[in-house]
Formats: C-alpha cells, structure tokens, sequence
C-alpha cells in the first residue's frame, strides 16, 4: 500500500490543474511559490499560469511524483519501525502471556486477523479508530492488564498504534519476540551480535593504565563511582598469585629467586615489578605443561567430568580417563577453542581415524547416567529421556550459557527457549548412548583397509559355506536371531553359549515354534504358559531383572531375561509339555534393540527325546573355527551331509578360519582399547515434543534443527528426522560454533576472567539468561569476545592480555572506603584474595614437602577402597601411599564421594556442573589439616626436606628460612624467625612443619 501525505496531495494537484486553482489562498501560495521559483513570467495582466517553464513543470511533476512514492515506502517502513520499536515490546511483554497461545478470553494478539475478529468480547481492534476499539477501552479503563495497569505512555503507543492503522507484520508475533520486564526475548543483551566498542579514554588515567585496553575499560568504571586504584603488588606477591593462577603450584625457590634477580637488574629493586621480566615469567608458565592441568581442571567442573555413573549403583568406570588427558593436551597444544567445542560433541565425525580427537565425544557421556534398568516400559521411556535431558543441559550450559532444560516441560519461563528448541536438541543426541567404544587408530590405516578386503572374503566364504550346511547360523544380531532346523521330534531343547562379545551371556526370551501343519499353525510352545520349563547351567542373581524364569514368560526386551554365572559360556534348556515336531529356534539378547552387549557370538542348539539324548541341530558359523567341543557340534551336522559336499564344507571352514585369525590380528593393530566415548546409534523418530516432559504424552513433531534463541544473529539449520545420527551433532557443534554465534566466546572469556579474578565479569558463568547475572563491564566482555576471536579461538593470548594488565598486578589490600562502595570489588579497586582450592592445597603440600609425583596422564590413582556387590561403595582411605601422591587432577574421579581434605575444602561432587565453586569455612577444615595421616606424613617429610637441604642440618634459623620460602614465597621477619626457632627447639621440627600446613598464609593468595 502506497500512503500519499496530504501535503503531497495539494502539491500534486496544483501542479496538474493550475488554471483551475482559483481559491484566494491557493492562488496566492500558488503565485507567490510561482514567481520565487522563477516558473511564473509577469504579463500586463498579471501573472499567467500559461507562461509557466514547461520543462521545469515536467522535472517538477517528476520530483514530486518521485517524493510521493518515496513517501509512501517510508510511511510503510515508518509504521514497522513503529511497531517493533513501540508496539511489539508492549504486546509481547503485557499482552501475549494471556492473549497468546492460551487465547483467554478467545483472544489471540499474535496476528491481525486474530487481533480484528477479537474474542468473547467481539472485534477487539477498529483500525484507524482508537475510541472505538474495545482492546482500547480495556487499557485505558485499566482492565487490561490485570494487577498491572499501563501507563499513560504505553496507552498513548497502544492509541497512536491503532490510529495509524493498526500495522501488524506478516508473521505472527512472538512471545521471544522482545525483552519484557518478566523475561527476555530475542533481543536479550546475550544474544545480540557482539559490540566492537573502543576502550575509552578516561580524564587522568596514570599513564601504566593507558596500556592496556583491559584497564582503560576497569578504571573508567571505577572513575564513574568514585574509586581510586590500589597500589600494584610486590614482586613476590606477584609470581606467587600468577604461579598458582596459571599451573596450580607455588613457585620454587630458585623460580622466586630468578625473577626477584630479574626485576632487580630491570628495575634496580628487587621490590618492584620489572615489564619484561613479569612478560617472561608468564610466558613460561603459559609453556609450562602444569598451565593444562591447572586449567584443564577447572573445564572438567564446567562439564561435571567425572568416572563413576552416580545414581544408586554408582559404579566405577575404568576407561573414562584417555578424555581428561585429552583436554589437559588440548589446553596445553592451545588448540582453537572452537574446534575444541566441536570435538566435544562430534569428535568421531571430524578425526574418525584418530583416536585423540574422536575421543573428544566423551564429553556426551561423562555425566550421571542411569544404567539400572527398568522392567516398566513407561519408566524406562522415562529414564532415557533424563539421560538425554542431561546431555543437553551440560551442552546449553557449557558451550551457550543457556539453562535450556528449563524448556524440557514448557516454553522457559525467563529465556527465549521453546519446547521446540529444547525437542530439537532431544532428536540432536536420540542416538547417542553411554559405554566404550574402540576407536580407530590413524596410524594403522593400511591394516584398516586390509582389513576391509579380508571381511570381504570372510563374507563370500561363509555365504557359500550355508549353501552347503544351511543350518550353520550367520553373525549373531542383538536383537532377535531365528534359527531354522530340520524338522525334528523333540522333548528337549538346549541352547548352550560358546563365547560372548563381552560378559556373561543373556537371552531375552527364548522361543521353540512347532512346525506348521494343515491342521495348525505354528507356536511358540516353549511358553511356561504351555508348558515349557526351564532350566540352566546357572544364572546370575546380581540383578533382580534377570532371572531363569523369564527365558519363556513371552515378554522380550532386555528388562526381563537371563543371565548365566559364568563369563562368556553357559546353556538354558527348555523341557516342552509333549514332544512335538519343531523347525524354528527364536532367541535375542535385548529386542528392544537397547543393548548388544553379552551377546552370543558362538553357540550350538541341540534336541533330544529324553534327557543327555542330545542331537545337534544347528551350529553358529563361528564354532566351525575355534575350539574341539565347537569342532564337534560342527561335525554332528557334517556327518549328515554327502561326503563330497561334508569335504567342501571343511575347505570352506579351513579357509574361513584363517581368514578369521587374520582378521583377528588386523583388527586388534588397527583399534585402540575401548574407551568411555559413547556409541552411536540411527534414530529416525519421528521426534515429539513430551507435553509436559512426559514421553508418554507426545505432541508435536520435530527434527534436528538450530534453536531459534539465536535467529536474529545466527544463520540456522534444520535437517530431516532421518538424517544420519552424526550429521546432527556435527551441524549443532557448527552452528555453536559459528562466527556470528556471540555466546560461546562471551561466554568462555567470562570464564577466564571468572578464574583469574574469583568472580566472572557476569557472575553467573553458565547462565547468561535472564535469571543470571549482569555484567559489571559489558563492553570489555564484549571486547574480550572479539579479541578471542581475533586471536583465532586460542586462550593463551587471552590469559597474557589479562595477566599482563595493571588490574591484575594491584595489591590485594583492603580499603575500607572503597570496600564501602564495592565490597566484593567487582569493580576490581584491588585483585580479589582467595583461598586455594582443595587440589591446590593437597598439590602445595606435596610440592614443598618434596613428595610431589609431576607424572603426567594415564589412569588415575584413588584416594578410595572400592567394594561393589549390587552397588559401589566408596571407603577413603586413610593412609595415602606414594602411589597417590599425584596432582590431584589425575584422581579418580568418582561420584558421590567423600575424600579427605578435598571434600572439607569444597571439591565439588561430579554430578552436577560446577561453574563456580564454593569457598565455606568449616571446623572440619582445621581438623583435617591438623590431624589426617596424610598432613602428618608430609610434616615428616617437610622437616627431612628441610634438614637435607640445609647447609647444617642443625641451623634451626636456616631450616626456618628455607620453610617460608617453601610455603609463602617470602622469608620471615625477625620476630618470626625468632619464635620459630624456639618453638622447634621445644616441640621438635616435625611439629613445626606440621603448624606451617595448619597456616592460613599457606592457602590463602593474595
């Protein structure tokens, strides 16, 4: 629609009539405009129209028609920009919560036709006429909204709204559309592309603050209230804080004197902080490799990293640490942080043939996971929807700083997150299971492609081998196998387990079918409901699910079944009512499809009319190659064949044999040992929407698609419900990642800055939504982002930037009239003290008492005795050997447990993600430190340490000089010294060693 103002209206028509325009007015403006434009020539009868220049009248008509059509567009695009800078806020913040979807009232404001046809009230809007529009009566009565009327100026928008029309966009509005004053929208400060604001300028910034941007952005935050800095730290604060900052460890001795030396001949005081020689200090430790265990450890809080499965069995997982080790070497290498994401969450698909990236998708399967079981379909629906629920809350968190599990039962009530969103994600990772996997190894590509034509051959053998033996079985499926026979007479029937894949086998149900006749069709008569009765070599009582009386109740899937006792052997007969003439043996290891584990992958089957009367009636092909009793079933069914063809059988199953071997051999050298990376399976739905996280109530369908948070800044995706499972993790790893995604990289460097400073520049560091923190520096978070980004995703570059700021090297002393207005230095007027973790204290204490093992990687060491009978249980110990005196990163990380002196110091328990950690103070704290073994023991060997490495081991003054360079990277004063040379004289050095870790200059860094 075109929009003519009224005064292009009157322009457009005197310049199509001019001799018709007679008006007194008219015809002066007309004459008047005339003769000052030079359009109008004077004549002795005045002025006429007649003379006007007709080529300026043209060019004129032209412009004006011109302007006329430009002011059309505007007014279009004026009413638009009305509407979403105006309107649309107001409707979505004050209007759609009741007038949306839930259509109270019958009314529905999301589109134009739905807002004019109204609801129980009749036609709610008249466009053009404010006064008659009921849903303007009702705000202006201050009916609508109830409990919180609006004000005079949002009336005014809602009147001035209606009486240009009532514009609507085409497509229905959002409840996300925009930022309410109850939740935020798509136009949410977190979502919004990243702002490239300058570092300001401030008035009388000291000239070691210009530097930096980082300290132009913090000091003119602190001008703004009122703060002036503090003065920079010493030396030997300096390199103590960054030391621990950046590897986790106090510096030595001779690292402390080496930089005091190298401040010194910079300087010329060793009491002042050299730039150069504070630049090479954290340039060697950025090199250092303790830099990826210190920070390595703090992204295994972030993605609740832990080996145990949690829940009620908890058991332990032993094959889970190559993925610790795989991110202390990727924060070591500064691998890209984008490409780090992205392997997280499809390492399989961008290294297939390199073990060390595809075990990144171990990030998938490191959290709580519920392997009990349930004999409920509907529970065990309900389980497999946690278990994906928490893969996609660790991603939302992690990667996006988004709470998205909010969205599992409803829309969020806070973030723009739909249940769509959220479904999405589901159908992302329906395919994605907890347990080992082999992964392929790029150094023996050649034997993985011989490997390859060596199946092949094995295959061709084999087929032609069942054209001579039909009855020889094929690769066992998990699923459900049928066996078919001969026809034969039988009272008995006896499957009996040769091998497994892994672990004791089990049979979901077991199905014996009589041979169809003209008379009657065939049955499963090994039903205990026919007759049938079981018996076994012996089963397995550990699970209450598994018992011997489920192999023929007729209910298959893996929550009912059989197990035997004995790993990888064992047979389950079934005694029939009657002997009948059978032809089809049925069997699986988990119908449901769920589990292929102890699975049978050589077996035999054999009949009989009375008991130990046993015939063998068909073979797995696997049994014709290993084993005598094996070779013997084989025979029993060779025996029956013509001797020709019996003679081709055994070339068959010679030849077969070799190739097995040698496929044997292939596979081992071109497959790693089975680590904790999850296995993928195809899902193709269809997916739903669970009404109300229920997967009993399915709603709407969806498929793997890009969340729609992001749609104003980040191109999206949408794939078909059966696309191929990795297809889908790698386009969500690609579209997190993506260069116009702005919260990956907010949200990681505000995780740096939450490491290096105790608190993020949002103090919410998984949560960028509206129920988390502000930040205290938008535009330097922002500026961080781009800077990562500039940086090509690298972190070290980042942590230098940092550290190497004024803002980090000032002194951590207390102010009192800047605590008054910033008591927790948010504004950073001082670098924040904090107290060491509780790894960073057990690593300190085997640092100085010289017991500290730097061996890096491989599994880890335990600070537990573990028993498991039906469940784990976890005993800590209470003497620690030399094996565990590791950095603590590499111990065993079990869930819910209790470790000595880690747990009182507030190491998290790995069930859940811990962005930030709690620093309590606690009795226990004390208790431990003063009289666990392990300090005792370390006492010890502090006070040999010290009288080693003394020049006279009877210097009680040296001894003590030495131990506070150890542990607080000083010396002591003179009274201190004093004191402790006549404590250690009357309760002996050991006890002295013993105070020193009992002090809290020990844990505290300032």
């Amino acid at each position: 629609m075109t929009l003519i103002t009224p005064s292009a209206r009157r322009i457009l028509f005197v310049m199509s009539h001019p001799p018709l325009y007679h008006g007194p007015f008219g015809n002066l403006v007309t004459r008047r405009n005339s003769i000052r434009n030079g359009m109008m020539q004077k004549t002795s009868g005045g002025y006429s129209a007649g003379l006007v220049n007709r080529r300026l009248l043209l060019a004129m008509q032209i412009f004006v028609l011109t302007t006329i059509a430009k002011n059309g567009i505007c007014a279009d695009q004026h009413q638009a920009d009305y509407f979403r800078d105006q309107v649309e806020p107001l409707l979505v913040g004050r209007c759609l919560k009741c007038h949306g979807r839930d259509r109270k009232g019958q009314l529905d404001l999301r589109t134009r036709a739905a807002a004019l046809a109204g609801g129980e009230s009749g036609a709610a809007i008249e466009p053009g006429q404010p006064d008659k529009s009921l849903f303007y009566d009702y705000v202006l009565g201050e009916e609508m909204p109830p409990k919180d009327p609006l004000s005079a100026d949002e009336i005014a928008v809602f009147k001035q709204w209606i009486a240009q029309g009532a514009y609507f966009p085409d497509h229905p509005l959002d409840l996300f559309a925009a930022t309410s004053d109850e939740r935020a929208g798509y136009d949410w400060w977190s979502l919004m592309p990243l702002s490239e604001a300058s570092p300001p300028q401030p008035d009388q910034i000291p000239d070691t603050w210009k530097e930096n941007a980082i300290d132009r952005f913090i000091y003119a935050g602190l001008a703004t209230n009122g703060i002036r800095i503090s003065m920079p730290a010493t030396p030997r604060q300096l390199i103590r804080r960054v030391t621990y900052d950046m590897i986790g460890l106090p510096p030595t001795p001779a690292e402390l004197n080496a930089f005091l030396a190298a401040c010194r001949e910079e300087t010329g005081d060793e009491n002042h902080v050299g730039d150069r020689s504070y630049e090479r200090l954290i340039d060697r430790l950025l090199k250092s490799n303790h830099y990826g265990e210190q920070w390595g450890r703090h992204w295994l809080d972030v993605i609740r990293f832990g080996e145990s499965n949690g829940f009620e069995q908890n058991v332990i997982y032993n094959s889970v640490w190559p993925f610790r080790d795989y991110v202390i070497r990727s924060i070591n290498e500064d691998k890209p942080f984008n490409r780090f994401i992205a392997e997280h969450l499809a390492g399989d698909v961008l290294g297939p043939t390199d073990p060390k990236v595809a075990v990144g998708t171990s990030f998938l399967v490191c959290g709580p996971y519920d392997n009990v079981g349930n004999q409920d379909a509907v529970a065990a629906a309900q389980i497999r929807a946690n278990t994906i629920d928490e893969m996609i809350r660790a991603t939302g968190e992690a990667f996006l700083g988004l709470t998205v599990g909010c969205a599992r039962c409803h829309n969020h009530k806070f973030d723009p997150v739909s249940q769509q969103d959220y479904y999405s994600l589901y159908s992302t990772f329906a395919g994605v299971r907890h347990g080992e996997r082999k992964l392929p190894n790029r150094e023996s590509e050649p034997d993985r492609l011989k490997l390859v034509s060596v199946e092949k051959a094995i295959a061709e053998v084999e087929a032609r081998l069942r054209t001579i033996v039909p009855q020889l079985g094929g690769s066992a499926e998990p699923k459900m196998n049928s066996n078919p026979v001969d026809p034969v007479q039988a009272r008995f029937v006896r499957f009996t387990i040769l091998a497994t894949n892994r672990g004791n086998p089990c049979i979901d149900e077991l199905e014996i079918y009589s041979a169809e006749s003209t008379n009657a069709a065939a049955q499963n008569i090994a039903l205990a409901s026919a007759g049938g009765k079981a018996t076994s070599s012996g089963n397995n009582s550990g699970n209450l699910n598994f018992k011997l009386e489920y192999i023929n109740d007729g209910k298959v899937g893996n929550s009912k079944g059989w197990v035997s006792n004995q790993e990888g052997a064992g047979w389950v007969q079934i005694e029939l009512a009657k002997p009948q003439l059978i032809d089809r043996i049925v069997w699986g290891r988990d119908r449901d499809g769920r589990r292929s584990d102890r699975l049978a992958t050589a077996y035999k089957i054999e009949v009989g009319l009375e008991p130990e009367d046993w015939h063998v009636v068909a073979v797995s092909l696997p049994s014709l190659q290993s084993g005598d009793q094996h070779v013997d079933a084989s025979n029993e069914l060779l025996k029956r064949l013509p001797t020709e063809l019996a003679k081709q059988a055994r070339a068959f199953s010679s030849e077969s044999q070799k190739l097995q071997h040698e496929a044997k051999g292939l596979r081992d050298a071109s497959t790693s040992p089975k680590w904790w990376a999850g296995t993928f399976i195809q899902s193709d739905g269809p997916f739903h929407v669970f009404i109300g996280g229920s997967p009993q109530r399915p709603g709407q369908q969806v498929r793997p698609t890009s969340m729609k948070t992001l749609i104003r800044t980040t191109p999206g995706y949408a794939l078909k419900s059966d696309s191929p499972e990795s297809e889908r993790r790698l386009m969500l790893a690609n579209w997190i990642v993506a260069a116009e995604n702005p919260l990956p990289a907010r949200v990681l460097v505000n995780r740096l800055w939450h490491y290096h400073f105790g608190t993020g520049i949002v103090n919410t560091p998984s949560d960028f939504g509206y129920m988390g923190g502000r930040p205290s520096h938008p535009q330097l978070l922002d500026w961080l982002a781009l800077q990562l980004k500039q940086s090509g995703w690298r972190l070290k570059p980042i942590h230098k930037q940092i550290l190497m700021s004024q803002t980090y090297r000032q002194a951590s002393t207390h102010r009192p009239d800047a605590a008054t207005i910033d008591a927790d230095s948010r504004l950073l007027w001082r670098y924040p003290p904090r107290r060491l973790s509780g790894e960073e204290i057990r690593d300190t204490t085997l640092e100085i008492a010289g017991q500290l093992d730097r061996r890096m990687g491989g599994a880890g060491f335990r600070l537990f005795r573990y028993v498991r009978d039906n469940v784990a249980t976890y005993h800590p110990l209470d003497e620690h050997g030399t094996e565990t005196y590791r950095r603590c990163v590499y111990h065993h990380k079990a869930r819910a447990t209790q470790i000595d002196l880690l747990t009182e110091f507030d190491t998290p328990d790995c069930a859940f993600s811990t962005p930030r950690r709690a620093s309590t103070t606690s009795p226990l704290q004390a208790l431990t430190l003063m009289n666990h073994s392990f300090t005792i023991d370390m006492a010890r060997a502090l006070a040999e340490r010290l009288e080693r490495e003394s020049t006279d081991a009877s210097s009680r003054g040296e001894q003590v000089q030495r131990a506070f360079v150890l542990a607080y990277s000083r010396e002591p004063t003179k009274g201190e010294a004093t004191v402790c040379v006549e404590f250690i004289k009357e309760h002996g050095i050991v006890a002295f060693c013993r105070v020193l870790l009992n002090s809290s200059e020990l844990i505290y860094l300032n």
